[in-house]
């Protein structure tokens, strides 16, 4: 008897050691074919970049979710239509004279810089020389291949295209540049927010009498956004500028589209999100408290420099969750997450993440990547090798050296620990703890050890001017991306951003397609309704997002795109002046402002020609209409198919502006 039981004991022991073992082979397999098509959030090795196949055919069309990736019926009759509607002379060469400039700032005021300097000297009925970036000069260590404008845009293209216009030439004449650089012409640092008459009044003359005049533009801009309504022509020439002539180099484009490329050659549409959390956005609408530790205090920081400069007039420490409940602050990409589910986007949504500058890094997108399999951006998208041809031979640049911070004794860190204060400022080690390395590099090296920031090195000038190329090929992919959600875009106050000329350029070029444009105070209501379950919520809830993200695709998010950003940035809003309308769309009452402007509506009847090309062909074709109903199923079966200032304001005329090439527009 005792042997039988031995011998069943025996067995038992061998059916489950056969059982785990086999349980483990299969959780393995599966481990193995459900991760086989993530895409990791991270810079890919030149030795191992796995990108998709690109497809042989060149056209691809999807059958789609209508209610994640459709165009926005009510939308379809606007066109893009920026050519001139009255009378407009070709420039002539004998004019009033040569209006140069220099622009400070990032890629979104350049652009938008250029834009009014073409305006004005339109206006001014003078030659412009082709604008000097000084984020991209040979000082800040780019290839000594590029000038400043040729680094990011195409110079070619921009003269040829505007020469009906504005005669552009890339230098001053010999005889003047000697000139310049005794400093013998008027220079001016208009605000963004000049009108057009000081320009005539105050500029104009000026210019005629020195036949050259130099501009400083610092604000991200040098003419006002709302022209009044004699001067549609005007605007309709920013957006000939903006969408038309400024074109990036051939090499930025040629990458940048070989990006959308890799993007759509996984078979389904993809989302483009740019965060807006840069830290001079952050820092202007005291959003510091949105972070922890030591980003709330490099916020801070740069708040306290921008009040001493006085481009900010308010008080450093603001309560940032009152602003945020204003919409004054960025949405954080966890709530966008969020946003996207409820909607009905499914986990296997392709988002690629645009902008040069994610402040907090990657820790505040994790959240978005575990709801998303397939978050990406340009390291994933491109090799090492092909972001090192874009940016030509660099001369080689010493890596920032770390230094050890002299030595303390034991009771100097005592006392230090006793004076440290209250947080948002990091606690040093406390004594009996060794300093760590990576407490003493770089952000927070200077917080724990100084109350001021050190001056930025060559490799971080270099790395300046390289935030302009990766900025331009996320454009590029926004641009192309079958839907786009900003984290943050201008409302009215500020200067222009990323997002809020991304959504002008696809409302331009094409209104249909879907860009979201929400209301972050009405979303703040949502979230604080629902912020002790974020990750449950319930159905009227759901419904309610739903509800306010597809009015933010049509005529309700225009009307209000139009109340709060176009009186800061025109190109965040380039209607009705720059579009036209079918005539066989219904008929659309216009919608006018307190000031009279058109909020929505009053655009021009499109030329018989543009009809003509509209009926032959259509906006998109699209497969079979997916079920009526609203369900959740509707949003989740995402299954897709391939098939083959009124008196700006002036410098003094004395200004050095040739001899210091970075000369701080601040002072």
């Amino acid at each position: 008897m005792k042997m039988v039981f031995k011998s069943k004991i025996k067995w038992i022991a061998l059916l489950v050691l056969i059982l785990s073992t086999g349980s483990l082979v299969i959780h393995l397999s599966i481990t193995k074919f459900s991760t086989s098509s993530l895409v990791s959030y991270a810079s890919k090795k030149d030795s191992g970049v796995d990108f998709p196949p690109l497809p042989e055919a060149q056209s691809v069309r999807y059958f789609r979710n209508k209610k994640l990736w459709g165009v926005v019926k009510s939308l379809e009759s606007l066109q893009p239509y920026a050519n001139p509607r009255s009378t407009y002379p070709v420039p002539h060469e004998k004019n009033n004279g040569y209006i140069y400039a220099k622009i400070f700032g990032g890629f979104e005021k350049i652009r938008s810089s250029i834009c009014d300097l073409v305006t004005i000297s339109r206006l001014l009925n003078a030659t412009l020389v082709i604008p000097e970036i000084q984020e991209s000069l040979w000082s800040k260590g780019i290839s000594k291949k590029f000038k400043s404008f040729s680094y990011l845009y195409n110079e070619e293209q921009f003269i040829a295209s505007l020469k009906k216009d504005v005669i552009i030439v890339k230098s001053l004449p010999d005889n003047l540049k000697a000139a310049r650089k005794r400093n013998e012409f008027p220079t001016f640092k208009p605000k963004s927010t000049a009108s057009p008459s000081f320009y005539i009044q105050e500029i104009l003359p000026k210019l005629k009498k020195a036949k050259v005049i130099g501009l400083v533009l610092a604000d991200g801009g040098c003419l006002q956004s709302a022209l009044p309504p004699g001067m549609y022509e005007f605007q309709r020439l920013r957006c000939r500028v903006a969408f038309h002539a400024l074109q990036f180099r051939k090499e930025i484009q040629v990458l940048g589209y070989l990006m959308v490329e890799r993007l759509r050659a996984w078979g389904q549409p993809f989302l483009a999100f740019h965060p807006g959390l840069v830290r001079d956005t952050l820092a202007y609408h005291g959003c510091a408290e949105l972070f922890q530790d030591v980003h709330t205090e490099l916020v801070q920081y740069r708040r306290a420099q921008m009040i001493k400069r006085g481009s900010l007039k308010e008080e450093l420490n603001v309560d940032s969750h009152l602003h945020r409940e204003n919409g004054s602050c960025p949405l954080m990409p966890e709530e966008v997450g969020l946003l996207l589910r409820a909607f009905g986007y499914p986990p296997k949504t392709t988002i690629y993440v645009a902008g040069s500058e994610t402040f907090g890094g990657q820790r505040v997108l994790i959240p978005l990547i575990a709801r998303f399999t397939k978050v990406v951006d340009r390291t994933s998208m491109c090799s090492k090798q092909e972001l090192f041809d874009l940016v030509g031979p660099e001369t080689p640049l010493p890596v920032d050296s770390f230094k050890l911070p002299p030595h303390k004794s034991e009771k100097q860190l005592k006392e230090e620990w006793k004076r440290a204060g209250p947080r948002p400022r990091p606690l040093p080690p406390p004594p009996d703890r060794p300093i760590y390395h990576h407490e003493k590099e770089g952000w927070y090296g200077w917080i724990t050890e100084s109350n001021s920031e050190p001056d930025p090195s060559p490799m971080y000038l270099r790395r300046q001017a390289q935030r302009l190329l990766w900025d331009a090929l996320d454009y590029i992919v926004s641009m192309e991306a079958d839907a786009f959600f900003p984290g943050f875009n201008n409302d009215g106050s500020g200067w222009p951003d990323f997002s809020s000329l991304v959504m002008g350029q696809r409302l331009y070029e094409s209104a249909a397609s879907r860009t979201y444009r929400p209301d972050r105070k009405l979303l703040a209501e949502l979230f604080n309704i629902t912020r002790e379950d974020m990750y449950h919520p319930n159905h009227n809830w759901t419904l309610a997002v739903r509800e306010h993200l597809n009015k933010s695709l049509g005529e309700d998010g225009l009307i209000r795109q139009s109340l709060q950003s176009k009186p800061s940035s025109f190109l965040s809003h380039p209607l009705p002046e720059c579009s036209c309308r079918i005539s066989s769309a219904e008929f659309q009452t216009p919608i006018e402002g307190v000031d009279g402007r058109y909020l929505y509506g009053g655009e021009d009847e499109c030329p018989e020609w543009m009809q003509h090309g509209q009926e032959a062909a259509p906006l998109e074709s699209m497969g079979a209409e997916r079920g009526k109903n609203d369900d959740e199923s509707d949003y989740e079966n995402d299954v897709v198919q391939q098939e083959s200032d009124d008196t700006g304001g002036k410098s003094s005329l004395s200004l050095p502006m040739d001899q210091d090439d970075e000369w701080d527009p601040n002072d």
